[in-house]
């Protein structure tokens, strides 16, 4: 069976399947889905090192919003995207 595309906001669209059978959130899904298909991305490698979200631009905070999934973003505070990402 083919897999539905679920948008340009979903790298792989295989993987967000699989996870949202196995129980994951939206968010969670489209979080592990975009990065196993970004070969730039090594989460395990970053450890913290990235500076705090309050340091982040608005237009820095969205494009990781978008990458997680966050519904809503574009009218979203500074203070909101923070808020949203920290909760996802």
């Amino acid at each position: 069976m083919a897999s539905k595309d679920h948008g340009p906001s979903i790298k792989d669209d295989d993987t967000y399947e699989a996870l949202r059978d196995d129980g994951a959130s939206k968010q969670k899904a489209a979080r592990i889905a975009n990065a196993q298909a970004n070969d730039s991305q090594h989460p395990s490698a970053k450890g913290g090192k990235a500076p705090p979200y309050e340091e982040w631009t608005k237009s820095d905070l969205y494009e990781r919003a978008q990458e997680l999934g966050i519904e809503g973003r574009s009218s979203m505070s500074k203070a909101d995207l923070i808020t949203a990402m920290r909760n996802s």
